[in-house]
């Protein structure tokens, strides 16, 4: 824009200003300057506060000058929506910010003004405040820095310095005021001083906080006065507004506020003259909770989600999937439009309203807008208003018709959906009765009524309806708490249908459910449905969280672990996920957690035990781990290794030999991935491959592994390194572990008669571990032992295919002619069944019908008997493929 148009724009909006606001023109009397400036093109929205005058009289000026500033650059369009409201909310910042500067230093000469904040909420915290905003801050001080006089308590240093702060900002003169600042947003503000302790407002959000004041903190910041005071509130309480856990009862209370509201401000709320721009349906409000529902939703999964002003969050929330884009759009258009006006009644009197006014009052807002009458101005805000109450509307799901309650009306309802009439009533009535501990309180069965609907009906669609009801019956049997899943699963009914699926067809995610119910939390993400993460972004997440010590840690990586894994499982009978793509994200998993924890074990011991210096752990995965396709059950095979010399010994308060070192260190790495805490089991790990087996050390220098892998080593070891994959150790130390590992298989080992020893052994593991049903496709003859024996012997007495990933060695085998390349297709269909039984078939026995068709589903084939006739064939190729080398 040329300085030519900034300054026809202005003139204009300076002659709206002083024919249609008393309060704009007043200030344009006062302050000739600043129109001078306008009528010129130029704006400044950075008022010099005058340093010799007393603070209050200075700030008092510089806000008049804001005010008039600001509002010329609105009304002539030069200034955005964000420009407006951050020009406003900086001064506020800057005013509040002076005012406790200046407090301090009346108080105590000579003092920093440390020691004392102010959270700012609401509009200021988001950088959205209006024309006559109050500001809500929440004044926090800390006792052992705040100045005070001797003998003076804190508490009263604290009072008197916030008394002083809210005088300087609101009292008035020919001046005017600064801000005025209402600070009920405090906890329990009718019996609470107006400025807390810190630590004490920090028990009170961990303990006693309602749902409000969740929503409240999605837009606090540390504005002013001791902001690193301010920062470390806001992160002691973050885990508070901020949960993992979703609770849809809180949500549920933030929508009977918006309620209340509504019948509170009945006046306002039809579209007209008198309507409220704020509390209306279809308001300001509505807009902002529409937003901070899904915020609070989401937000403690999804740190992007957590923008505190509002037109922002919608744009996030539509980013991430969570509301429909145009929606999105629709109600930032809105939001901008009602926020607009809003300001325009503002500007007439300085008053803060948010009312349309009636009769000519209405026109000259219109006209200070640049329209021409109030009936202008309610035409365009029409589709707007109407848009945001029909979107915020469909919030509200409480219309969903009841589960019949009189005994012969619901068995009715329950035989017309495909269950056993009498058992499914009689099912239901326990629950109603409060029969289970989780649904002993009102509360909880006043949240099992509001769900029915949506249970029985997702039940209802499952294969086996009352095989489903059985198992959600002993899932409520077991659970400390049902109140939050239920509240979830009415708020998203797919779940529901998820969670049927589930419950119906795999008995381990059923079992995990009822111990973990926050589990199907992790299902509310869409994405959860389409893949796993990479190891970076896993591992982030597991480092993540609000983790105070090593055992907070080793829970936060459990419930991640816990969450991946059950999700992945979830792909599996949700029918979204190539079980082979399953079985690389479960290692994936377990890659970050070996990853983190070790981190975490390393960290911790070092602590009494220093470090050694030139030496590092190194850990090395074999079997399914080490190929890189765990099952949902899978054990990890581990190695563990270190580098340096083995006489060498750690720096620290009570120093170890380095083998010593590495050993207790190791058992602390086993405990951090294997031991149950209150986050929940993570991995059984074995050990029994590293050298000397189970009477070896548990963990041996690199050295000392590469003598032992050329010398000693027997051929059920060098067949276990084929798979060798090392997961843990700097760039250095993989690049010299694998160098070892290469080098053994090719050659530099002892002469052995690999396909005797390996024949000899296969036969003896059949004798000792046997199929465990008839589905084994592991144990059974031609199963994936069978295969890895064959691939295991073909790569060491050949020396070529070496690749810890089993399909990839079949691959480079089937290019050097030694195998046919249908063994690849016997390995994926083979792979892809053991990783889909392992979840829905534990026992290795044929499942139900229904579970039949979605393991058929699953490995991509028609039918139960494609399945069957499938792995007979792929069990004949691999069994003919293993005898052709024990008979050559």
């Amino acid at each position: 824009m040329t300085t030519e148009d900034a300054a026809r724009r202005l003139n204009d909006a300076v002659e709206r200003a002083t024919l249609y606001s008393p309060f704009l023109a007043m200030i344009a009397d006062r302050e000739p300057a600043i129109v001078a400036e306008a009528r010129a093109g130029r704006i400044d929205l950075n008022p010099v506060i005058d340093p010799d005058m007393p603070v209050a009289r200075a700030l008092r000026i510089a806000r008049r000058q804001i005010a008039l500033g600001v509002a010329l650059g609105d009304l002539a369009g030069i200034l955005d929506l964000t420009a407006v409201t951050g020009a406003l909310t900086a001064f506020a910042d800057r005013a509040l910010d002076m005012a406790i500067t200046a407090a301090i230093v009346e108080r105590y000469p000579g003092e920093e003004p440390r020691g004392f904040a102010a959270i700012a909420l609401g509009k200021q915290g988001s950088h959205e405040l209006n024309y006559s905003s109050d500001i809500d801050p929440i004044l926090l001080f800390d006792p052992a820095t705040l100045p005070r006089r001797a003998r003076e308590e804190p508490e009263e240093a604290a009072v008197r310095i916030g008394r002083r702060v809210v005088e300087l900002l609101q009292a008035r003169d020919g001046d005017g005021y600064v801000l005025r600042v209402d600070l009920r947003l405090r906890p329990s503000p009718e019996a609470t001083p107006i400025v807390l302790p810190v630590n004490g407002a920090i028990a009170y959000y961990e303990s006693q906080a309602v749902a409000w004041e969740r929503a409240a903190f999605i837009r606090a910041r540390a504005a002013a006065g001791d902001v690193a005071l301010g920062a470390t509130f806001l992160a002691a309480i973050r885990p508070f507004v901020w949960r993992r856990t979703l609770d849809f009862g809180a949500v549920g209370e933030i929508r009977a506020l918006s309620a209340r509201i509504r019948d509170h401000h009945s006046q306002g709320q039809s579209l007209g003259p008198g309507y409220d721009l704020k509390r209306g349906r279809g308001g300001i409000r509505e807009v902002e909770f529409f937003a901070q529902i899904h915020q609070l939703i989401h937000g403690g999964r999804d740190a992007v989600l957590r923008a505190p002003a509002t037109r922002h969050a919608l744009t996030e929330l539509a980013i991430a999937g969570w509301i429909d884009a145009d929606d999105a759009g629709a109600l930032a258009q809105a939001y901008t439009l009602l926020r607009t006006i809003e300001h325009r009644v503002q500007m007439i009197d300085d008053r803060q309203t948010h009312r349309l006014p009636t009769g000519d009052a209405l026109d000259g807002v219109a006209r200070l807008h640049g329209w021409q009458d109030g009936g202008a101005l309610v035409e365009a805000l029409r589709p707007h208003v109407e848009r945001v109450g029909s979107v915020y509307d469909a919030l509200d799901d409480r219309r969903r018709p009841a589960l019949a309650v009189h005994a012969e009306t619901l068995e009715q309802m329950l035989a017309s959906r495909g269950f056993d009439a009498a058992g499914a009533a009689k099912r239901i009535a326990v629950w109603r009765s409060g029969g289970y501990p989780a649904l002993r309180s009102p509360a909880a069965r006043e949240a099992l009524e509001a769900v029915l609907p949506v249970l029985i009906e997702a039940l209802a669609a499952a294969p086996d309806p009352d095989q489903s009801l059985l198992k959600l019956d002993r899932m409520l049997e077991r659970m400390s708490s049902a109140i939050n899943i239920f509240r979830l699963l009415e708020a998203r009914p797919g779940l529901a249908e998820l969670l049927a699926r589930l419950l119906a067809h795999a008995p381990p995610l059923a079992d995990e459910l009822a111990r973990r119910p926050a589990l199907i939390d992790g299902l509310i993400d869409a994405s959860a449905l389409d893949g796993i993460d990479e190891v970076g972004t896993l591992v982030a997440a597991m480092r993540g969280g609000d983790v105070a010590d090593y055992g907070t840690r080793l829970d936060h990586v459990r419930r991640v672990v816990g969450e991946a894994r059950f999700a992945l499982g979830a792909q599996i009978v949700a029918g979204t996920a190539d079980p082979l793509a399953v079985a690389a994200g479960y290692a994936r998993v377990a890659d970050a957690a070996v990853q983190v924890l070790a981190d975490a074990a390393i960290d911790e011991f070092a602590l009494a035990h220093g470090r050694v210096p030139g030496s590092e752990l190194v850990i090395l995965a074999l079997g399914r781990y080490g190929g890189g396709a765990l099952t949902h059950a899978s054990d990890l095979d581990l190695i563990y290794l270190f580098t340096g010399d083995f006489a060498a010994e750690s720096v620290g308060p009570r120093s170890l030999g380095a083998t010593l070192y590495y050993n207790r260190l190791v058992s602390r790495v086993t405990a951090a991935l294997s031991v149950a805490t209150a986050g929940g089991a993570l991995y059984q790990v074995d050990t029994r491959l590293r050298p000397s087996g189970a009477q070896g050390p548990l963990a041996v220098s690199l050295d000392s592994f590469a003598r032992y892998q050329r010398q000693d080593a027997w051929t059920w070891e060098h067949m276990a390194l084929t798979r060798a994959r090392v997961v843990y150790g700097s760039t250095d130390a993989r690049l010299a572990t694998q160098a070892i590992i290469d080098d053994v298989l090719n050659g530099a080992r002892p002469p052995r008669d690999i396909v005797a020893e390996a024949a000899t052994m296969r036969a003896e593991m059949a004798r000792h571990k046997p199929p465990r049903g008839s589905l084994d496709v592991k144990l059974s003859p031609g199963g994936l032992v069978d295969l890895e024996f064959a691939v295991h012997v073909l790569q060491l007495t050949r020396r070529t295919g070496f690749d810890p990933d089993l399909g990839g060695a079949i691959d480079s085998l089937a290019a050097a002619r030694l195998v046919a390349p249908s063994l690849r297709q016997a390995h994926d269909l083979l792979t892809r069944l053991l990783v889909t039984l392992r979840l829905v078939a534990p026992d290795l026995e044929p499942p139900g019908g229904a579970t039949q068709v979605l393991v058929a589903a699953a490995v991509g084939l028609p039918g139960w008997d494609a399945v069957i006739a499938s792995a007979d064939a792929a069990r004949q190729e691999v069994q003919a493929q293993w005898a052709r080398l024990v008979e050559a």
